[in-house]
């Protein structure tokens, strides 16, 4: 069972979740962000590019969590 504090969320920064789990570094590119981004938190950062946050933090967890993906 994952804890809801093992999940990837919103205001978490770009930089801590890419050395915590390394695996979200291609997904983190596929959506444009930029090494310069690193130091923002994850909405900050999808909403500067026009992405909606939880679409990038629902793609970073499936990633990291691919075993409840699409589990209700």
């Amino acid at each position: 069972m994952i804890r809801f504090t093992d999940l990837i969320r919103g205001d978490m920064l770009v930089r801590d979740v890419k050395v915590r789990h390394p695996e979200t570094i291609p997904v983190f590119e596929r959506f444009g962000f930029r090494g310069a981004c690193d130091d923002c938190d994850i909405d900050q950062v999808a909403r500067k590019y026009g992405l909606r946050p939880l679409d990038v933090v629902d793609a970073l967890n499936q990633v990291v969590f691919p075993s409840a993906a699409g589990r209700e």
